[in-house]
């Protein structure tokens, strides 16, 4: 059960929750259980939203990448939650078992561009920084727009995450 109350429906929106709550659902096409729960204070819940919006729907990153550093960054950060959600949706776009079992035992990876984005993502969650070696490797891969998204990938997810796990909605 959530240590906090769930906002799924509009019925349970109080007034200040409702245009929120309308803009996820329009956006998602369902209310998220990560807004239900923010829906506490709409304004963050509409902002992580819109952030999110923009993470999955209007990346330039691939989907199989993007997903790949969703899964990553879900098992870096502990939260089943995100894992559950985004490990079929990595499978779908083309990560392979081989790799997303390595992600999920935190073993290494072999296949070389996905290694190289695992390691970044494992690099900033572990420590928040990324060492020189595995900055240039992922910049050679992804570029100044790619790294900032892919960056912006983690930070996402890391709050999310946390978040999730803080309030034991998963």
């Amino acid at each position: 059960m959530a240590r906090v109350q769930l906002i799924e429906t509009r019925e349970q929106a109080t007034p200040d929750q409702e245009e929120a709550f309308d803009h996820i659902v329009a956006s998602r096409g369902r209310m998220l259980r990560p807004y239900a729960a923010m829906l506490h204070r709409p304004e963050i819940a509409r902002a992580a939203s819109d952030l999110g919006a923009v993470i999955r729907f209007d990346s330039t990153l691939s989907d199989r990448d993007r997903e790949l550093i969703i899964a990553t960054t879900a098992i870096e950060r502990d939260c089943a939650f995100e894992w559950d959600a985004h490990r079929p949706l990595a499978s779908e776009a083309g990560v392979s078992e081989e790799t997303l079992e390595a992600v999920a035992n935190r073993g290494d990876i072999a296949n070389g561009r996905d290694a190289g984005i695992v390691a970044y993502v494992r690099s900033l969650t572990d420590t928040g920084k990324v060492d020189d070696a595995t900055f240039a490797t992922a910049h050679a891969q992804f570029g100044d727009a790619g790294l900032v998204e892919m960056t912006a990938v983690v930070g996402y997810y890391t709050l999310l995450a946390m978040f999730m796990n803080a309030v034991e909605a998963c």
